[in-house]
């Protein structure tokens, strides 16, 4: 029997047309099916819809909706309360909305684990023993911090725990891995592929084809609300037949190497860096005698795990903070001794691009007066709409605000803003990390025609090794504030040294090994 069998899905809002129309599928026992499509597909609402949570002016209907062989066409609210969380479960891509921000996380694990029965001392240990399987470190402490006090790993990791809190016998994972590194990511997959022998059923959305290709038994391609293409992962990766299923196999980073421009003088340099954070706690060193150069044109790709210090690093390197020793120096000056005063003046030399563009900008302002931020008044009204045009945008942007963009078109807004004093340095601190592969690849080639135009250098933060390997041409891999390992990006990736920069290699999905299971 099917944990859930749905025929011709339908799904729209209000008065408007269906964004979801003729979806069928179904997930048994012990199986893996994954939803895949770039953002505005349908997946993430044809998820939602299938735990009765599309929302109060949404208009569901199907042919046939059956949960664990349970008609639910006609669920009542009071019904659906009672399914969700025991029967079937949703871990949500962001975890910040879906936590109350009022309550422990362990408070919130907790209310689920008393659903399914566990009362008394017994709620602690499962809530403890939960936080541990999804990889949170110290989960007897970190149960009780809030939402706010924890990272967006951190975060996600807590919100699996509480959707696997009621055992249920089917899980949809909303994009379960987004915001996590890898060798964490790694974790998390591997409780999911447990999940699935333990006989549940999984029902995974995701953009990232890497992670479909090592859990999934059957994937579904969506676009524009339909189902385009379906088959194992290995069919579909290796011989996509539809337009779209072949858009999204060509927009997998790492696949290809762009050759790089003749880099030029060196712009940047940090020499024996070390760093601190102190708290209640004591003193952590967040960067420990980090050393690093970076020559025009040129990108260094800066990868670890979530905590390793790479966006200290970011912060050291635009003199956002000052180092507790060591310095950084910029086009060949001392930077990070200069007082802010002294250092305002030439502040559009280096540019910091966001991992999420939308906290970085005024709601209230339009996209002219964003990017208009960084230029002279008399320069806004020709530069503007150069600048959109730079990094692919039409002059009617000018006016659009930011909770009207697409998250690529805000990460376009971003690049133009830090490219209007032409700097010469870019830091990008997980400049795509939250994006789909279409729209990834879209500011990843807008990347390297920059650099290729304007000759601007770019170090190039995150957890994606893959991205790393495409775009950049040297690579230095931090752990616990320390560089590890450094070298080309083809030494380092094809004849790594340290065991460390292994251990990342080893937990990278690669849609080069379809169907490979989890075994962790």
């Amino acid at each position: 029997m099917s944990l859930l069998d749905v025929e011709d899905l339908r799904v729209g809002f209000g008065r408007g047309a269906p964004v979801v129309s003729g979806v069928s599928l179904s997930v048994r026992p012990g199986e893996c099916v994954a939803l895949v499509g770039e953002s505005g597909s349908g997946k993430s609402v044809t998820a939602r819809s299938l735990l009765g949570l599309a929302g109060r002016d949404a208009r569901v209907g199907a042919a046939r909706l059956e949960i664990a062989g349970a008609d639910a066409t006609g669920f009542t609210e009071q019904r659906w309360r009672a399914v969700r969380g025991r029967r079937v479960a949703l871990a949500a891509q962001d975890a910040m909305v879906s936590l109350d921000p009022l309550r422990t996380v362990g408070a919130e694990i907790a209310e689920a684990v008393r659903r399914g029965g566990v009362r008394g001392a017994a709620v602690t240990e499962r809530v403890v023993d939960l936080l541990t399987r999804v990889g949170v470190p110290e989960p007897e402490v970190l149960r009780e911090r809030h939402p706010h006090q924890l990272s967006g790993g951190l975060r996600q990791r807590a919100l699996l725990a509480s959707a696997l809190a009621g055992d249920p016998d089917l899980l949809i994972a909303d994009e379960p891995t987004t915001a996590l590194d890898v060798v964490v990511q790694d974790q998390v997959l591997g409780l999911l592929a447990e999940t699935t022998r333990d006989g549940r059923g999984l029902l995974l959305v995701s953009h990232d084809l890497g992670v479909v290709s090592r859990l999934a038994d059957r994937v579904l391609v969506m676009s524009g609300g339909t189902v385009v293409e379906s088959g194992p992962p290995e069919e579909l990766l290796r011989a996509p037949a539809h337009p779209r299923t072949r858009d999204l196999v060509a927009a997998i980073p790492g696949r290809r190497r762009v050759a790089a421009p003749t880099a030029g003088a060196e712009v940047l340099r940090g020499r024996h860096l070390v760093k601190d954070h102190r708290g209640p706690g004591g003193s952590v060193r967040a960067v420990d005698d980090v050393s690093f150069s970076l020559r025009e044109g040129e990108v260094l790709g800066v990868v670890g795990q979530s905590g390793s210090g790479k966006s200290t690093l970011a912060r050291l390197a635009m003199g956002l903070v000052r180092p507790d020793s060591g310095e950084v120096l910029l086009a060949g000056r001392d930077w990070s001794a200069l007082p802010e005063r002294a250092r305002r003046p030439h502040r559009g030399a280096i540019q910091l691009v966001h991992q999420d563009p939308l906290s970085a900008f005024d709601p209230r302002h339009p996209v002219a007066r964003i990017i208009g931020e960084a230029l002279p008044r008399a320069a806004r009204a020709a530069r503007v709409p150069e600048l959109l045009r730079q990094v692919g945008l039409g002059p009617e942007f000018a006016s659009r605000r930011p909770r009207t963009l697409s998250g690529g078109q805000r990460q376009r807004v971003a690049l133009a803003r830090a490219l209007a004093p032409s700097p010469r340095v870019l830091i990008c601190d997980e400049p795509v990390s939250a994006l789909d592969v279409s729209v990834q690849r879209q500011v990843l080639d807008l990347l390297e025609r920059l650099r290729a135009e304007t000759g601007v250098a770019l170090v190039f933060i995150t957890h994606d090794l893959a991205v790393v390997r495409e775009i950049s041409d040297r690579v230095v891999v931090v752990h616990e504030g320390r560089i590890v390992e450094r070298g080309t990006t083809e030494e380092v990736f094809t004849a790594p040294r340290h065991d460390y920069t292994r251990l990342l290699l080893a937990a990278t999905p690669s849609v080069e090994r379809p169907g490979e299971r989890s075994a962790s």
